[in-house]
This record gives C-alpha cells, structure tokens and sequence, in this order.
C-alpha cells in the first residue's frame, strides 16, 4: 500500500517525524501554478462579515460576545492547537461557529504559538440533525419531496452540514498535526485555521438564511460520510491534503454552480447569492490544499500526480464528475490528476471535447431527475 510505502520511506510525519526535512514553503510553480489570490488571501485583514445582509456580507449588527463569557476557558488559552481542540468538543453548532472565529480571532491578535494538543476521536454534535451511519450513502438521504422542507431550504440544509464539517475537518488537521509543527511550519497551520474561519462564516450564512426561511439546521437528516473520509486520513498528512481540500473541497467548486442556477430558477436569488459567495471563497480552500500537497510531496521526493492517484485508490477515495474545469483549474488544481478522461489522452480535439459534454449533460439529467 502506499501509506505503508511512504511510512517505511520516512514520509508520514505521524511515524516517522524526524527524517522529514523542515518546510521551507518553497513551490514550483513551473509545473503546478499558485491561485493568483492565495498571498492575497494570506494577508487579508480578519473578516467580521458573519451576517448576510441587503447587500451581502456585512459585520454583525451586535458586537461579538467576549471571548471568556463564551467559553470559560478561551481567555486561558496559550495556543492554537489548544482552541482548535475545543471548538471540536463543541456541540453546538452555532456556538461551534463563533467560537472558531473568536478562536482564529484570538490567535492572530495576539500572536499565540501553534503548540501542541490532541484532537478527540470524533467531533462533538448536536443531538439534531440525526446522523446517518456511516455505511449509508448519501444518496439515501430523503428526498426534497420527502424531507419537508422546500427546496431551497433543503439545498441549503445541505449545504449548512458540509460548511458544519468543514470547520470540523480544518480544525481537526490543526490539531491532530500540531506535534509536527516544526516539520511542516506555522505558516501551515494558520492556512488551515483561516480556512476554518472561512466555514465558521459561511455556516452563519447559512444558519441565518434557513433561520429567514423558517427552518433551522437540524430540520432533517444528514450523512455522516464527510467526517469517514477525513476519520481515513488521521495518521497520514500528505493522505489528509488529498482525500479533504482537494477531493472534498473540490466537490464544492463543481457543485457551486449547479446549485447557484437551481436556486435562481426556484426564485430564491438571496439565497442563491449565499451560494454563490461560498462558493467562489471555496477556491482558496482548494489552492492551499494543492500548495501543501504539493510541498510535502516534494519533501517525500514523490512526484504530486501519481502520489495522489495512488492515495486515492488505497483510500478508497471516489472522485466523480461533472468537473468544473475553470475553478479547478483556477486553484491550481491540474486536470491530469483527478479526471480518468484525460489520462492517455494527447490530443485535446473536438472528440475528446464532445466526450465531456456528453458526461456533463447525463450527470446533470440524474441529478435533476433526482430532485424532481
């Protein structure tokens, strides 16, 4: 098996952290092209923008609450790892999402230490929505006609559990990693702690539409397959980048769209500017995943294409279509890696072009058969 391979090849820093030489950050983007924006996004001031209004984002209208009213033991705190545990032990998923924001807040404020700690071996959860086993495929979650909730409201259920995980799914690579720290770098950890700021806001969204609709997270069932895929990569980094940001994540830049045209012709467009907004700051997601998947596997002498084709099928990682190229492409996410169509294809042609077409028109008639 690969991971094996990678172990005994001193790659897994979980195993073997010593040999691994210490990051220097450094990228060759010769073969694999940054996002434009990912410096940019690095840099950016923290955002505040956690309520939706008329306009789009804006600060919320009440101040936050203080950092030790909302949680006994966040005024103590020395270290990042430290508050990324306890936003994982945090049930509630509105308290989950401001404590992860006064958290990352925190941090940068005051310029703590990354630190060490150990996450729990599972995330704490609410006592709805009911969670089904981890067997289940998501495609036996009830459909909109049979949820009870209309369909704008049930897209944006959905979407409210992915953004829940993903604050999870950040948090949880901060912390689990942490011992390895001077391996991979600070500037590892605050990349995936501002992503979990990213999804502790869009989840407010989230929660604050539904609220306006009259529903609330929790209202009907959800899959517990997000937190499967990253329970496979707990004790391997390089399978961590490659089975959540770039598989996961990617997903969200594929259905973004589709979702933001569905809700539009449902006639939901605040709804579908949610969307639409989570959806274009999901491609920064991606790119820091392709940056440190590429770093690591640079530091393992392994080639990026085939150490991800690998991990995959030793994961047991399905990457389905149809793919938005643009996006992905946009994040630095190079098509030769995830899509079977082109691999042993040279020539780009009109066949080859059809060939896609034709993919996408049939996924997307399953997909809205599926919701009609």
């Amino acid at each position: 098996m690969l991971s094996t391979a990678l172990r005994s090849s001193s790659s897994s820093l979980s195993l073997h952290p010593l040999k691994l030489k210490p990051t220097s950050c450094s990228y060759s983007s010769s073969n694999h092209p940054l996002w434009s924006g990912l410096q940019n996004w690095r840099d950016s001031s923290l955002n505040h923008n956690r309520f939706w209004g008329p306009s789009g984002p804006q600060p919320e209208a009440e101040p936050t609450i203080d950092p030790n009213n909302h949680h006994s033991q966040l005024g103590s705190v020395t270290s990042l790892a430290e508050m990324g545990a306890m936003v994982l032990q945090t049930s509630d998923p509105l308290k989950k999402s401001k404590l992860s924001h006064l958290s990352y807040s925190k941090w940068r404020k005051e310029r703590l230490p990354v630190g060490v700690s150990a996450p729990p071996n599972s995330p704490a959860r609410p006592s709805k929505p009911q969670l089904l086993c981890h067997f289940v495929s998501p495609k036996e979650i009830p459909a909109p006609k049979n949820s009870g909730l209309p369909l704008n409201a049930y897209m944006l259920h959905n979407l409210a559990h992915v953004e829940l995980n993903a604050i999870d799914l950040a948090w949880d690579t901060v912390v689990r990693f942490s011992p390895y720290s001077e391996l991979l770098g600070d500037m590892f950890f605050a990349d995936f702690a501002r992503v979990a700021d990213d999804e502790s806001r869009h989840f407010a969204w989230c929660s604050q539409r539904l609220a306006e609709l009259g529903f609330s997270y929790g209202d009907m069932p959800a899959h517990n397959v997000l937190w499967r895929e990253c329970a496979k990569s707990s004790d391997d980094v390089v399978a961590r980048l490659a089975v959540i940001p770039l598989v996961q994540e990617a997903r969200g830049l594929d259905a973004g769209p589709r979702l933001v045209q569905k809700l539009i012709g449902f006639g939901d467009k605040r709804t579908s500017n949610v969307v639409a907004k989570i959806a274009e700051e999901e491609v920064a997601h991606v790119a820091v995943g392709v940056y440190w998947f590429v770093s690591v596997c640079q530091q393992m002498g392994r080639p990026p294409c085939p150490t991800f084709r690998d991990l995959l099928k030793e994961y047991n990682v399905e990457v389905k279509g149809p793919f938005n190229y643009t996006a992905r492409e946009e994040a630095g996410l190079p098509r030769e890696w995830y899509d079977p169509l082109k691999e042993g294809i040279k020539d780009e042609g009109p066949l080859s072009k059809v060939h896609d077409r034709l993919a996408h028109i049939i996924s997307m008639e399953k997909e809205n058969s599926s919701l009609s």
